[in-house]
């Protein structure tokens, strides 16, 4: 029998400090919808990524290493994974389909991998098909490098484009002073690959000596959240910041979005980072979080089931346990409100093709988002 939590009347508008972009102080006036939040696959740990099957049923990534496949009310696990190297915030991650997945059947993970150089692991991209409840013609398609045993900042989010392009992010593995800023090093990152895994010839470092050729863009932190604009196609993403500074970027090709040089964020200890919040050269983030929600996952509501967030952003925090909805003006925040709040860990959000929105909570599992 499904559980489902109701939510009514529920709404809080937040405010951030010393925001490259704040939110609009008139609009208090409660927008909310009444919705129960229906419990549908219960009993997972750490539910990252997850994508819907073109006959409606679910995989979804358990940061532990497993590969889970939800129908009909019952789970089962995919055979034949990708190795997992789990250390800290590293493990399995994302999940995403092929556009033409009905034709070809490729899908992708991201995950932390102790392939390759030293000792430890690094962020991995994969694509397989899916046969019998197993994996198949397994390829992995990118391999940032060097590994570490640091166990922050793997990224990963995986999205493709209206073209056919796959991106995905890396995180800058806790090595702030170098990564970010250097286009000959992996992490701090998002990159741009063919779904086979080729370096389109129009990426930005093409040609530059040295440069890892598949970066789109560079100067990010841990970005865990990607996804496609539903009527510009652009990407927008989130990433955490440290202290504060969390930022919402909109992603051009070849820019350098700041960090560590420019940040709005302070380390945990309390001390500056830097004194500067903006530099010529570099990106300003359409939004920034102070404090920070530790964003995961983003999505925007294109559903007609929820006429009035159609436009919206949603967005996961780790931090405060709640989904945020943020309403958008001219890629500005007007409003942000507090759903799901207390209910736990938000790790991903989706909509799903039946025009739900599906929630992951670490510790509890899948919700859908039920209008009343």
């Amino acid at each position: 029998m499904k559980k489902s939590v109701v939510f009514q009347y529920f709404f809080v508008v937040l405010l951030s400090t010393s925001c490259a972009q704040s939110p609009d102080k008139t609009i208090n006036i409660p927008k909310t919808i009444d919705f129960t939040a229906e419990s549908v696959v219960s009993g997972l740990q750490n539910p990252w990524g997850m994508v819907f099957l073109p006959d409606g049923s679910m995989l979804i990534t358990e940061k532990t290493g497993e590969l889970v496949h939800y129908s009909s009310g019952k789970t089962s696990k995919i055979t034949n994974a990708p190795d997992v190297y789990v250390r800290g915030q590293g493990g399995l991650m994302d999940i995403e389909l092929h556009p033409k997945y009905s034709e070809n059947g490729w899908l992708y993970l991201s995950y932390a991998s102790s392939e390759g150089n030293g000792k430890g692991g690094n962020t991995a991209i994969m694509r397989a098909k899916l046969s019998n409840n197993r994996l198949v013609q397994k390829q992995l398609l990118y391999k940032a490098e060097p590994n570490s045993t640091r166990g922050q900042h793997f990224g990963s989010r995986l999205e493709f484009d209206n073209e056919g392009y796959l991106y995905f992010s890396v995180g800058e593995r806790g090595n702030r002073d170098v990564n970010p800023q250097d286009i000959t090093r992996d992490g701090g990152k998002i990159y741009r690959i063919h779904d086979d895994g080729r370096i389109p010839n129009d990426n930005p470092f093409v040609g530059k000596s040295g440069a890892k050729t598949a970066i789109y863009s560079y100067g990010h932190r841990n970005p865990q959240g990607l996804t496609k604009h539903p009527e510009t196609g652009k990407l927008w993403e989130h990433e955490h910041g440290p202290r504060g500074g969390d930022e919402i970027n909109i992603i051009q090709k070849g820019k350098n979005y700041g960090w560590p040089i420019i940040t709005y964020g302070i380390n945990y200890s309390g001390t500056k980072i830097t004194d500067e919040t903006s530099r010529a050269g570099m990106e300003q983030p359409l939004y920034q979080w102070t404090p920070s929600i530790a964003p995961s996952g983003m999505t925007f509501v294109t559903s007609d089931k929820y006429p009035k967030w159609k436009g919206n952003l949603l967005v996961g925090s780790l931090s405060f346990q709640y989904l945020e909805r943020l309403e958008l003006k001219n890629n500005k925040v007007t409003y942000r409100e507090k759903l799901l709040d207390g209910m736990g860990r938000v790790r991903n959000v989706r909509q799903g093709p039946d025009g739900y929105i599906y929630v992951g909570i670490e510790g509890k599992g899948i919700y859908r988002l039920v209008p009343k």
